[in-house]
């Protein structure tokens, strides 16, 4: 099978099953990466870390996926079958689901896909850190950076960055 098709496959297939957005399908799309195209847990990691800091859509990651694999034309490739298929899903089930209007079935169906989401997304933060954090270093590192994520109302994207730099700067001292 063509390169190019095993993308539009792969990507999506990964498109429908973003329940809860992108994050959700980041173990499926880790895994995938790594034993359909050679895309080791590092490279995968920096692409995502990439897509976290480029402005717009986090999950445009994937154009640099589509372009590391096969070039400007699986950069479009993998854009349209990651983006295109669930947006036509939503399309037409929040069509549907306009219909369903305030019915006692439409709420049961929100409160069970509700935790399907955040579970799903939780293991995509999962895979990414496992992923991730391979010293004693990026765990102190990473642990730090989340609890000033949380405590301090810094911008996430500068304490990212100087987390990044920081680490960067010990690693390059401590080797």
């Amino acid at each position: 099978m063509s390169l190019l098709i095993h993308l539009a496959l792969s990507f999506a297939l990964l498109s429908l099953l973003a329940v809860g957005g992108g994050t959700a399908v980041l173990p499926e799309m880790q895994s995938l990466l790594s034993h359909q195209f050679g895309i080791d847990h590092t490279q995968f990691v920096h692409i995502y870390s990439f897509g976290q800091l480029a402005p717009g859509p986090n999950m445009l990651m994937v154009l640099v996926i589509g372009y590391q694999l096969a070039g400007l034309i699986g950069a479009g490739v993998v854009l349209l079958s990651f983006f295109l298929p669930s947006s036509i899903l939503c399309f037409y089930i929040g069509r549907l689901w306009n219909k369903f209007g305030e019915s006692p079935w439409r709420r049961t169906v929100q409160n069970a896909l509700e935790p399907i989401s955040i579970g799903l997304m939780t293991s995509g933060v999962f895979a990414v850190g496992k992923a991730s954090i391979i010293s004693p270093l990026t765990l102190v590192l990473s642990l730090a950076t989340f609890f000033l994520i949380l405590r301090t109302k810094v911008n996430p994207v500068w304490i990212i960055l100087g987390s990044g730099g920081f680490g960067a700067l010990l690693m390059k001292y401590l080797n």
